[in-house]
């Protein structure tokens, strides 16, 4: 099961080479530029872990990239993804996030149905991934 999160995510994965023209669109904007990664990529999970701070003062995306390539060399099984930030509305705003890195590996998740008094169903989302400790979730 293919994770479908942030900007472009029901389009095939992006080569580097697109991943650094985004990463220029950022920065011309005057968009800061962070990265994360997690190997829990639910839904509701919205605290990645941070790769370092956010990039403010980069203007070529070139340092970013290596930040990226740096990333996928300590976590290559795990959801990275790049955040950038619009600061013109005096907050934290995400302008433009999308996943740049995934595992080989991605388990999905399924559907559970939960009947309670009164004839109430709730229904909750359960990663396939996390039936496994954390930093091990995508090991094969």
């Amino acid at each position: 099961m293919r994770i479908t999160q942030g900007t472009f995510s029901y389009l095939p994965d992006f080569d580097d080479d697109q991943i650094r023209a985004q990463v220029q669109y950022c920065l011309d904007n005057d968009w800061p530029v962070s990265i994360e990664y997690t190997d829990d990529a639910h839904p509701r999970n919205v605290y990645w872990d941070m790769w370092g701070m956010p990039m403010f003062d980069i203007k070529d995306a070139a340092g970013i990239m290596m930040e990226l390539n740096k990333c996928r060399e300590v976590f290559p099984q795990h959801y990275i993804r790049i955040n950038g930030y619009d600061r013109r509305y005096g907050r934290q705003t995400t302008a433009l996030s999308f996943i740049a890195n995934r595992p080989s590996n991605e388990p999905g998740f399924r559907v559970e149905r939960q009947e309670s008094g009164d004839r109430q169903i709730r229904y909750s989302v359960h990663s396939y991934a996390t039936d496994r400790p954390a930093g091990k979730r995508y090991e094969e």
